[in-house]
Order: C-alpha cells, then sequence, then structure tokens
C-alpha cells in the first residue's frame, strides 16, 4: 500500500501542472462569457445609444488600469520589506533570511531608480524635457 502512494505522488504532481492553467482558463472564459451575456441583455432593454457606449465603458474600466505603474512606490514598499526580511533574519532565522532580505532591497532600489529614471506622467515628461533645454 505505502508503495503504491509513493508512485501517485509524481502522477499527481504533473496531473495539478496541468490542471491549474485549464481551470484558470476555463473560469477566466467563463467571466468574460458571462459579462458579454450581461452587456447584450442590457443593451436590449437601453434604447439611447449614448448609455450603452457609457455601460460598455464602465464594464470596461475594471479590466484596464487607470495609471501607469509607478515604479517609487513599488520601490519603497519593496525596499522596506527587504529591511523588514533583513532583521527578521537577524533576530530570528539567520544568515539565509538576511541574504534574501538584502536581495529584496536591492530590488525595491532598483524600482526606486528606475521610477526617476522613466518618468510616469507627461507633465513629468514634460518637465525633464524643459530642465534638459535649459541645459
Amino acid at each position: 500500500m505505502g508503495e503504491n502512494v509513493h508512485q501517485l505522488v509524481p502522477v499527481l504532481g504533473v496531473l495539478t501542472g496541468i490542471i491549474i492553467p485549464l481551470g484558470v482558463f476555463v473560469w477566466l472564459y467563463l467571466t468574460d462569457k458571462n459579462k458579454n451575456e450581461t452587456i447584450l441583455e442590457m443593451a436590449k432593454q437601453i434604447d439611447d445609444p449614448e448609455e450603452i457606449k457609457e455601460l460598455i465603458r464602465t464594464l470596461n474600466s475594471g479590466d484596464k488600469p487607470q495609471k501607469p505603474i509607478d515604479y517609487r512606490r513599488t520601490g519603497v514598499v519593496t525596499l522596506f520589506v527587504g529591511i523588514g526580511l533583513i532583521l527578521f533574519g537577524v533576530f530570528f532565522l539567520g544568515d539565509i533570511l538576511i541574504g534574501v532580505g538584502a536581495l529584496v532591497v536591492a530590488i525595491g532600489a532598483g524600482q526606486i531608480i528606475a521610477g526617476y529614471l522613466y518618468p510616469r506622467e507627461s507633465e513629468e515628461i514634460t518637465e525633464a524635457v524643459e530642465d534638459f533645454e535649459k541645459r
């Protein structure tokens, strides 16, 4: 009995790697299908084309991010997570966690630097161009 269980573990591991992506695919398909059916039913009830456009715009707004990613903000969060990991390693778990925390700190610092090298807002881009032209 115990030998059969040991043979089952690799099979279950391979099946998990197949089942999870298929499950996500089916879930996303069903979500979009229901959303499209909802739009069709609501469009049948609405006579004004402007209201239909507003409805579609409202339903699609959840799919797209409203603003670009602010690397400075995510960098600061990542930096402090790294500092927390380092402190946790110093007081509890040891050198391995200190190394992991240092890696996370480096990633956070890189994100902060990327946020300043690649401005996200059009105002910041205009400001950077104006600063460059003054030189």
